[in-house]
């Protein structure tokens, strides 16, 4: 495992320190609103905010075949945060409100989609966006340039077929595509351990057998995330070939609210170890630790009051967003929907 370091400046060192705080404090008032009736369901990352976050601030961000296109799974709340979203938008989608700007209240908490971002709407099925990739990454390869696709997914899931479509298609030789094809593998798929699915190798030793480029290391330290990120990008953007990164992670609260959504014990939490480091480094103090977690604390509880007050979808615009144009499409509503409207 790869634990190679970036030299980074304290003032960087503080920023991501922040934004990890700030994504774990809105994943546990997501799974506090799940817990209690203002949400109906809770999927989300705490345990991948050290990698998630340097992902986040490496993206070259736009929209069109000049910028990276992100496909992107339920646990990447940490990337969005760190490339601008507000903190009150996954609220809003949890709560399920029309302000939600990713879905219109009509899916799970943490499936965004931003096309001015190029951000691919993220899929409940698991790993669809290994196989929806390939298309972007073909796109890319015909326009030139050095934006890239980046796609994320967990470790269960690469034995889907689509992992094996992904790593295929994006190592034909001659016809390669620049896709950085990324792993989180934090050592469980819902309730089953790795060790009864995976056998011994690495998930990167299938990337290394079909010629990609490979590599697995800590994504518990943000140091060693960001070196590892950007020497990926690097590669992928000037030589228009994939590169796999393995990632291991932490899963701090299980897979989601179906498995109870409660902390576990026994795994690393990479917000304990980088606040060891930054102390050591005398880049931060106990109390600056307590104070921007008390700054995104109280921002959270603005937010849900700002997201209670604020109105449900109209259940006449079920169909919106259904096709690309409604106005060409008659189609005929269902029966309760005529008596709600009389």
């Amino acid at each position: 495992m790869t634990k190679t370091k970036t030299k980074m400046s304290d003032a960087m060192q503080i920023e991501i320190y922040d934004l990890m705080i700030k994504a774990r404090v809105m994943e546990e008032r997501l799974i506090r609103m799940s817990k209690s009736g203002l949400g109906f369901f809770w999927i989300g990352g705490p345990g991948e905010e050290a990698f998630n976050v340097p992902l986040g601030f490496l993206i070259k961000k736009g929209e069109g075949l000049d910028y990276d296109f992100l496909h992107f799974h339920y646990r990447q709340s940490a990337t969005l945060l760190a490339m601008g979203i507000p903190m009150i938008d996954p609220i809003r989608q949890m709560h399920d409100t029309a302000t939600d700007p990713y879905s219109g209240g009509r899916n799970f908490v943490n499936h965004f989609a931003i096309k001015k971002w190029n951000v691919v709407n993220v899929t409940s099925p698991i790993e669809v966006q290994y196989a929806l990739c390939i298309g972007s990454g073909v796109a890319q390869k015909r326009h030139g340039g050095d934006a890239i696709t980046i796609v994320t997914g967990g470790d269960a899931g690469t034995a889907e077929g689509e992992f094996a479509s992904c790593l295929i298609w994006a190592s034909r030789k001659g016809r390669e595509l620049p896709i950085l094809i990324i792993v989180t593998n934090n050592k469980w798929g819902i309730s089953t351990p790795a060790s009864e699915v995976q056998p011994g190798t690495t998930i990167a030793s299938r990337g290394e057998a079909m010629g990609i480029k490979s590599k697995v290391i800590s994504g518990n330290d943000p140091l060693v995330s960001y070196a590892a990120i950007e020497e990926a990008m690097a590669y992928v953007r000037k030589e228009r070939k994939p590169y796999l990164l393995e990632v291991m992670v932490s899963r701090l609260y299980g897979h989601s609210s179906a498995s109870g959504a409660n902390w576990v014990n026994g795994e690393d939490d990479c917000i304990v170890t980088f606040e060891k480091h930054l102390k050591e480094k005398n880049i931060l103090k106990t109390e600056d630790f307590k104070k921007v977690r008390e700054k995104y604390e109280k921002e959270s509880v603005e937010s849900l009051k700002q997201v209670m007050t604020e109105a449900k979808p109209d259940p006449n615009s079920i169909f919106d967003h259904v096709f690309v144009d409604r106005k060409d499409c008659e189609i005929p509503k269902p029966h309760w929907m005529k008596q709600a409207k009389e």
